[in-house]
């Protein structure tokens, strides 16, 4: 199973991409995809079209908030019932509304509340806010400026981790791919998982750990050589 980011990891350079996917095609074994993105569900079904990608065994949206499974990719319902049972968006838009240098992104959704922060001291200061607030919460900070409030029992990390209980997967042949900030929690739960080696600085700021191979390799072909180091049988 590869669970892997999109943006900047599964995607970005045709040929490597491409490579990857001949690459599992020539195994005996099927590879089974989960895509994990920070991007909402319309946007990351464009982009699944606009790159030829393989449609996906699981779909996991907006930073680990949006779960979609089965040929058709449709809402698991009790992904969003656990999420929703201490969500407290129109709060969080409230705060948020009241930190300067915090802008909100435009998206179609309500499943996380989404910023630009002009820099890292206005981060702090929203998070400051909301700790007082006693709102349960998780705060994503990645690329240097795209800051994602989640419920609290959500992320790329415990996505991952719902799917792999829901369906018994713990004993998959897994990787684990990712790019940004947003990707460490699932980088860093003991699977084996690689960093691309077109990662972001706070990615590559990441303490070493036997789990985590940093590929030489950027985009797809960064997976394809630790797909290679972890699973050489």
């Amino acid at each position: 199973m590869l669970a892997t980011d999109l943006d900047g990891t599964l995607v970005g350079d045709k040929s490597s991409l491409q490579a990857l996917l001949d690459f599992y095609g020539s195994q005996t074994y099927k590879v089974s995809l989960v895509y994990i993105t920070g991007r909402h569900y319309q946007s990351a079904l464009s982009l699944i079209e606009e790159e030829s990608l393989p449609v996906p065994d699981v779909l996991i949206t907006d930073v680990g908030t949006g779960i979609y499974i089965g040929d058709r990719l449709e809402p698991d319902l009790e992904w969003t019932r656990r999420l929703e049972k201490s969500w407290m968006p129109e709060k969080i838009e409230s705060i948020a509304s009241r930190v300067s240098g915090l802008t909100s992104q435009d998206l179609p959704i309500t499943n996380r509340c989404s910023y630009f922060a002009s820099d890292s001291t206005v981060v702090e200061a929203f998070r400051s806010e909301l700790n007082k607030s006693g709102i349960p919460y998780k705060l994503i900070y990645s690329g240097g400026r795209d800051v994602d409030i989640l419920p609290s029992e959500s992320g790329k990390g415990q996505a991952l981790q719902y799917i792999l209980d829901k369906y018994k997967l713990s004993e998959a042949k897994l990787l684990v791919a990712g790019d940004s900030g947003n990707d460490v929690e699932m980088l860093t739960m003991g699977f084996p998982s690689v960093i691309v080696g077109n990662a972001q600085p706070e990615l590559l700021e990441q303490a070493e750990h036997p789990s985590i191979y940093r590929a030489k390799q950027k985009f797809a072909g960064g997976i394809h050589e630790a797909w290679s180091h972890f699973h050489t049988d």
